[in-house]
């Protein structure tokens, strides 16, 4: 596939609003490898394959193992994840097909304090905003090195 904008270069006062929230989230109370757990699922729902590449190499650079990774796609069946990532990533999921349910708001709204809450919200949708960049402008996947962004 060929990039066919090069948004990094060309829309560069569009994305630096992205890229600050991205700054905030990784300063947030949030776990750093809760965000890239539930980054990395969106962007498997999303088929964001740059995503994919970024938030793979940038999760095993920051301790995730590759049979997690491997894994996630069927989270629900596999015992590698806590009762918080599984929370976060149902959550994720349900905030992802616009259809929060009651029921996974209060167990998410029970695991997470209201800042995490909102930060966890946030980050979801920044991911699917990043998603929708990358897949309509074919950003290269294979090309990111971790720490790229910052």
């Amino acid at each position: 596939m060929e990039t066919r904008i090069n948004v990094f270069e060309k829309g560069q006062k569009a994305i630096s609003t992205l890229f600050g929230i991205t700054s905030y989230l990784k300063k947030s109370e949030l776990d750093r490898s809760l965000l890239e757990l539930v980054e990395f699922r969106i962007s498997q729902i999303n088929s964001c394959a740059y995503c994919l590449d970024m938030h793979s190499k940038e999760a095993i650079a920051h301790g995730e193992t590759t049979q997690r990774l491997f894994g996630l796609s069927a989270w629900r069946e596999t015992p590698y994840y806590t009762k918080r990532e599984r929370v976060a990533l149902a959550y994720a999921e349900a905030v992802n097909a616009c259809d929060v349910p009651d029921e996974i708001y209060e167990i998410a709204r029970a695991e997470f304090s209201e800042e995490e809450l909102i930060d966890l919200t946030l980050a979801i949708a920044t991911i699917n905003t990043w998603n929708r960049i990358n897949i309509a402008f074919a950003n290269t996947p294979g090309t990111y090195r971790v720490g790229q962004f910052g």
